[in-house]
């Protein structure tokens, strides 16, 4: 055991990187240790003298197992040699029964061989005895014309021919094959020959059995057969009828239409009483016939159709007659329809055998077809009835005076206009899917968009003062529901047309068109609440708010004005059913609100900066005040509805901006110039000038405040200004004098004159058409804002001062000659719907599915009612 400074150390002789060198320091590290010398070399020989002890029992032990492992393996190799000897003999003995079992089942493989192949041979012997004995008695039996013995003798003879098929290289056998072809085109001949000279002689009463069992053999000769004697039949009893009518013009003019079905007529019922029982049900040869007299009736009307066409005089046949031959061939083809209904499918005589999708299915337009080509003299004839509606519809009232008054009320033209229009697509429909529909189409969306600006439009501006609430509400309804029916006349027409025409319907205009006047409708009501506003707003206008010198509450003016507002909306909120409505309606009306109050703003100038901070508070309790509009008639309790809280702040903080600015001194300069820029937040020396102006500073002190707003707005904290804030740029300020001078009707112009697009001055009742034009044009400015001289009783006749007159009623024609002004009004219609659609304060959550059905009509006076 070594020792360290004289410790024994166990392992360090035994470690994987033991250096003899490094031992020897470690144990003699100090001088002290020398005396160990001795002890540690005793102790190393001491380890050296057990490893060599402990090498001397391993290499003993190895040897002993060596010897012992050589013998096992020479044990093994000699059993797995007597292992493979027994295999070896195995396999001899297995393949040596394996040939004896081939020798065993040689012999029986060719017995089953032989057995199998004596089998067939009889078998086709006795088929060949069958067939042979089955043709010589066939033949007999045509001889006597036994035909319902040659029906089942012919199958069999067919099915055991088709057994020989792979033996026709065999001459007796190809030769029989020929035999049995050329009877059975014998057969054919002789069956088709008894019906000709049956029915010259008219016979067919006496031989009605012979004829019936004959068609049992056509039914095993196959379809060509079949279709054979079908044919022969069909033109047969048709023979008589294209000669009378196609070779005598009187004969076959179209005023002789209802002898035609009636000759086919008596037609069916001969067939039904005589020659039913000739054939076989299956055939459907009555159904044949009847498609053979609607192909031939068809070619010759298109032969007739066009000769009237080229008339000499040059005149289009007559719409009547047209009309009523139509009408007649319609009816023709239904009881066709209604007798064959229960068939699968109707066939042409060259489509016989083709397959049952390529087979036109039922009489519908089996003959009509023809007329599809001339259906725009019908077209035109339902253009000239609608025409005539439209003077009608706008001369009665909006509602009857005995009628009471409810919510959902629409006018009743919009049900009659849209039942004529169901029953007018039902018709069309039955004539043609194609071309003449869509031309319909185009035709409904016309007077679709007459009606909406003729009779909807005129009705919301032929009052002075406009409308009244009730008179608004049911326009607005039937502007709805003919919004919603318009839409599902669209789906209608396509769900009926040709696939390929159907991408070009479309009434998403005539759509739009409604949805204006429903727009309008709403502008004609938020016109009656902004009317009771007046005397508020011209008590605001009364007070001197350049002399204001102490904040105090709000202002009396607003208390009056949200009462007034709010006892209005009342009123009107009750009649809108339709949520999205009576949203609109507040929208709009917090809107021209938040513009009146900035207009009036502009109007009392010059505005101070206690003024400018009452203002600021007068505006704040009209938010809160107008947040609650849209829950004016809930239940109490009811929370506010937040989105249209959003939207009230969103509008009224146009007004934060000015007011902020104004509260600001105009000394020092340094601060008024930061206020603008923080608040105004553009580059636009116009606009800094035109606040400047409402605060009432005077021009030649603006030149400093100029100078030193143009220092600020260049340096690079005010690079990413706007150049110019668009509603301070719509203000048109113009000489404070006009207010004190010329009153309400001074005030009225003024408010007019600041009308810009941002800011666009609302329309007037007493001249509401002009005002709907104005607005259509301008529907990007939503619908505007209040005049301030609304129930004044001044001349009104210029508020928009960008208006043109609607064009006078009897200057919008019907045809292609109509006024440039209603297609104007038309187009500006279709604009204001869809800014009104996609309004996001309005109609943004859009319409909900369609409630009232198309064309629905509730009762005798023709009103219907939508239902939320």
């Amino acid at each position: 055991m070594p020792l360290v400074n004289g410790t024994a150390q166990a392992d360090t002789l035994d470690a994987v990187d033991y250096d003899p060198i490094d031992h020897l320091n470690a144990l003699f590290s100090h001088p002290s240790t020398l005396p160990a010398v001795s002890n540690v070399s005793a102790s190393i020989q001491q380890h050296q003298d057990g490893l060599d002890s402990d090498i001397s029992s391993l290499i003993t032990a190895q040897t002993t197992s060596d010897g012992d492992s050589v013998r096992r393996i020479q044990d093994a190799k000699s059993e797995l040699a007597e292992l493979f000897a027994k295999i070896e003999g195995v396999r001899e003995r297995a393949l040596q029964t394996e040939r004896t079992i081939t020798e065993m089942t040689a012999d029986i493989k060719r017995l089953d061989s032989t057995k199998r192949n004596l089998t067939l041979s009889m078998t086709a012997l006795k088929r060949l005895q069958m067939l042979t004995t089955a043709y010589e008695q066939l033949r007999g039996l045509i001889q006597s014309k036994q035909y319902r013995e040659c029906a089942h003798l012919l199958q069999a003879v067919m099915q055991l021919m088709a057994h020989f098929k792979s033996y026709r290289s065999i001459d007796q056998i190809a030769a029989l094959s020929r035999n049995v072809a050329d009877l059975q085109r014998e057969l054919l001949e002789q069956i088709c020959e008894d019906f000709e000279i049956t029915f010259a002689r008219a016979e067919v009463q006496q031989k009605r059995g012979m004829l019936s069992e004959a068609c049992q053999v056509m039914d095993a000769l196959g379809d060509h057969a079949r279709s054979r004697l079908i044919t022969w039949y069909c033109n047969t009893q048709l023979r008589e009828y294209r000669q009378v009518f196609r070779g005598n013009d009187e004969a076959g003019s179209l005023d002789n239409i209802t002898r035609r079905y009636s000759w086919f007529n008596r037609m069916l019922k001969m067939y039904d009483t005589e020659h039913a029982v000739l054939f076989p049900p299956h055939w459907r040869v009555i159904e044949m016939l009847a498609n053979s007299f609607c192909e031939s009736t068809r070619d010759d009307y298109r032969s007739i159709l066009q000769k009237s066409m080229r008339r000499a005089d040059g005149q289009p046949p007559d719409v009547n007659l047209l009309l009523s031959c139509l009408q007649e061939t319609l009816d023709f083809e239904h009881s066709l329809e209604k007798r064959f209904s229960s068939g699968e499918s109707r066939s042409s005589m060259d489509t016989v055998t083709s397959s049952a999708d390529e087979r036109r299915q039922g009489f519908s337009q089996a003959i009509s077809e023809a007329f599809e080509p001339y259906l725009s003299i019908w077209v035109e004839s339902q253009d000239k009835q609608l025409a005539t509606l439209i003077p009608k519809y706008r001369q009665q009232p909006i509602r009857s005076a005995e009628e009471e008054f409810h919510p959902q009320l629409v006018i009743p033209s919009s049900t009659e206009l849209f039942h004529q229009y169901r029953v007018t697509l039902a018709q069309c429909a039955k004539l043609s899917t194609g071309g003449r529909l869509l031309e319909l189409s185009h035709t409904f969306g016309k007077y679709l968009d007459t009606y909406s600006q003729q009779v909807l439009s005129y009705f919301l501006a032929d009052k002075t003062g406009g409308p009244s609430i009730e008179d608004a509400i049911i326009i607005l309804n039937t502007a709805d529901y003919c919004y919603q029916t318009t839409n599902q006349l669209e789906e209608k027409i396509k769900a009926r047309i040709d696939e390929e025409l159907r991408e070009k319907v479309d009434m998403q205009s005539q759509a739009d068109s409604f949805l204006g006047v429903a727009s309008a409708a709403v502008k004609a009501l938020v016109t009656k609440a902004e009317a009771e506003c007046a005397p508020a707003w011209r008590e605001m206008r009364s007070v001197s708010w350049s002399k204001m010198d102490s904040v105090g509450d709000q202002s009396s003016y607003v208390s009056y004005l949200l009462q007034r507002v709010n006892e209005r909306s009342k009123e009107i909120l009750r009649y809108l059913h339709k949520q999205q409505y009576a949203r609109a309606y507040c929208d709009n009306l917090v809107d021209g609100l938040t513009n009146t109050y900035i207009t009036n703003i502009v109007a009392v100038r010059p505005v101070s900066e206690t003024a400018a901070e009452q203002l600021l508070l007068d505006s704040y309790v009209l938010k809160k005040g107008l947040s609650e509009l849209a829950t004016l008639n809930s239940e109490p309790g009811t929370p506010l509805n937040q989105s249209f809280v959003k939207r009230v702040t969103q509008s009224m903080a146009k007004l934060d901006p000015i007011l902020k600015t104004l509260q600001v001194r105009s000394s020092p300069s340094e601060g008024l110039v930061q206020a603008y820029l923080i608040h105004i937040r553009d580059r636009s020396e116009a606009n800094f000038r035109k606040m400047l102006e409402l605060k009432g500073i005077v021009r030649k002190d603006q030149v400093h405040l100029v100078e030193l707003f143009n220092a600020h707005k260049s340096s690079p904290t005010n690079e990413n200004l706007q150049a110019s804030n668009s509603l301070i740029a719509s203000l048109q300020l113009t000489a404070q004098t006009s207010a004190a001078t010329g009153g309400l009707a001074a005030l009225k112009d003024s408010a007019v004159a600041h009308s810009t697009p941002s800011l666009p001055a609302r329309f007037d009742p007493t001249n509401f058409g002009t005002a709907l034009m104005n607005a259509a044009r301008d529907a990007g400015d939503r619908f505007g804002s209040p005049n301030l001289g609304a129930g004044s009783g001044a001349n009104t006749n210029n508020v928009v001062s960008r208006a043109t007159s609607p064009p006078a009623d009897d200057g919008i024609t019907n045809g292609d000659g109509q006024e440039k002004g209603a297609a104007s009004l038309n187009e500006n219609l279709k604009n204001f719907g869809n800014f009104f659609r996609r309004d996001t304060g309005g109609l943004a959550q859009g319409f909900p599915k369609f409630s009232v059905p198309f064309g629905r009509r509730d009762g005798a006076s023709g009103p219907a009612e939508q239902k939320p």
